[in-house]
């Protein structure tokens, strides 16, 4: 399905700011469209053609819809849009007309000229449309639903609303059906939902908030003065005409998120719609996964100390052997625990159980560097990016590429002479392709790393096929050298 943006740029000719303002009212339009218990539907004209395109869409959670099909993407012109035709003309809402059947089911017509400025162009049509399948004598909630919803709707056709979004605030929950308070141009609750009447009984109120000073209450609820005095302002705030960010309030134990919005129909504050919702279970969520990010990095960094402590271990018990062949063991011993312990140590850095495994390369590469010979000039070096690797994939791959960049400095060239060892990734299709390629000697006649009884390489041929679930190929390269070729699946493991 096409975008917002994507119909416009293709089917109409608005500024991209009159796109960002679309895009911001069909951001926040499901506050209308709850309200209105209504279908909301956002018509852009097409040139001069009499045809309208519908570019957004929002259904009700309040009440039945009155398409049960999606409408984006369609164009409808004549008798179907003569109220769009009126309203942009005209730059009213309109209200007029007869019910309207869409298939079995009655629907309500209404027609809200869209502006980003008082005085400026009628930019798109919001269609609300209302399923009368259901109509009934309307509750107290329903009416002041209702009549929040036409001074919104009025907002709209202003152009004062959807107000301007907050840096940060990627979102416009809370939502109507979480709890909506009303508040005349005194500050004063002329009605409040239940949920909205259970928000602040959970912050300690006892009593009904109807015809309470709710900027007043609110401030004496919560538990930090200074939390208390910027939750009272931005009431006010909302009051006086202006669009605050939202705030949460914390008492005994309790978080509510709220957000207050200005009522300004025909530019004339009336006084503000405050959303609240109960997010307490939320917020204790947040930071039991907050609390248990920080255990998992610092297991990763006791381990990393670990590794770090045992490779210590084992560099003394190398000094102290006679025998070459142990300590050369010993010594590679060191260096596989080291590469396991970068994989920790940038985990232990990490919000998640993801690594950056670029530095990583670089780092285990400059170690196997340090191998090389001294008569020999071994140029190492990186090309293309690993990315983000999870942890599961991290581990295993530092100890293959470990293997093969030591194997390469030590094997592949003899002393005195010089070379590249290259190591090369690139994503294709779900896959992580690595190639780490010499230009050193070559393998000898014969080699067959299925039989090879090194265990260098057999740590390699188990990692790549048994951790990694890949394959791996070691060959030699047309132009001279050795290069080993790796391919790991990243698909969900």
């Amino acid at each position: 399905m096409s975008t917002l943006r994507d119909l416009v740029e293709e089917h109409a000719t608005l500024d991209p700011a009159d796109v960002e303002h679309l895009h911001r009212l069909a951001g926040d339009w499901h506050l209308v469209s709850d309200l209105s218990f209504a279908d909301l539907l956002m018509w852009v004209p097409l040139a001069e053609r009499g045809e309208f395109l519908c570019v957004a869409q929002v259904r009700p959670t309040t009440g039945p819809t009155a398409y049960q099909d999606d409408q984006v993407g369609r164009i409808a012109s004549g008798a179907e849009v003569a109220h769009l035709v009126v309203a942009r003309s005209q730059g009213r809402i309109w209200r007029e007309g007869d019910p309207v059947w869409y298939g079995d089911t009655p629907a309500r017509h209404e027609a809200i000229p869209v502006r980003r400025t008082a005085d400026g162009p009628v930019l798109a049509i919001v269609a609300r449309d209302t399923n009368l399948v259901t109509v009934r004598t309307p509750s107290q909630l329903e009416l002041n639903y209702l009549t929040t919803a036409d001074d919104l709707a009025q907002m709209i056709a202003d152009g004062a609303f959807p107000p301007l979004r907050h840096p940060g605030e990627h979102t416009s929950a809370p939502r109507v059906g979480d709890g909506l308070i009303r508040l005349d141009s005194s500050g004063k609750v002329t009605y409040a939902s239940p949920n909205a009447q259970s928000a602040y009984r959970r912050l300690g109120l006892t009593s009904h908030l109807l015809g309470e000073n709710l900027s007043a209450v609110t401030g004496r609820l919560t538990d930090d003065p200074l939390e208390g005095t910027d939750a009272v302002q931005r009431i006010l705030s909302a009051l006086c005409g202006e669009a605050p960010a939202r705030k949460e309030l914390e008492a005994r134990g309790a978080t509510v998120l709220m957000r207050a919005l200005p009522l300004l129909p025909a530019g004339t504050p009336i006084g503000a719609v405050v959303l609240v919702r109960d997010v307490t279970e939320v917020r204790r969520r947040d930071r039991a996964l907050v609390t248990k990010d920080a255990t998992i990095r610092e297991i990763h960094h006791r381990v990393k100390n670990n590794l770090q402590t045992v490779a210590a271990l084992l560099r003394l018990q190398a000094r102290r052997v006679g025998v070459p062949q142990a300590r050369a063991a010993l010594e590679e011993s060191v260096r596989r625990v080291a590469s396991i312990a970068l994989v920790h140590e940038t985990l232990s850095m990490s919000s998640d159980e993801a690594v950056e495994f670029d530095g990583i390369v670089d780092r285990v590469a400059a170690a196997a560097a340090e191998l090389a010979a001294a008569e020999s000039r071994v140029v190492l070096r990186r090309e293309g990016t690993f990315g983000v690797l999870p942890a599961e994939v991290a581990t295993p791959l530092v100890m293959v590429l470990n293997e093969l960049l030591q194997n390469a400095v030590e094997h592949a060239f003899a002393s005195g002479t010089e070379g590249d060892v290259v190591i090369s990734a690139h994503r294709f299709r779900g896959q992580l392709h690595v190639n780490v390629a010499d230009t050193g000697r070559g393998l000898p006649e014969g080699f067959d790393l299925e039989a090879s009884e090194r265990l260098g390489l057999q740590i390699v041929r188990t990692l790549a096929t048994g951790e990694l679930r890949g394959s791996i190929e070691l060959r030699g390269r047309a132009e001279g050298g050795t290069e080993a070729v790796i391919v790991v699946p990243l698909t969900k493991r």
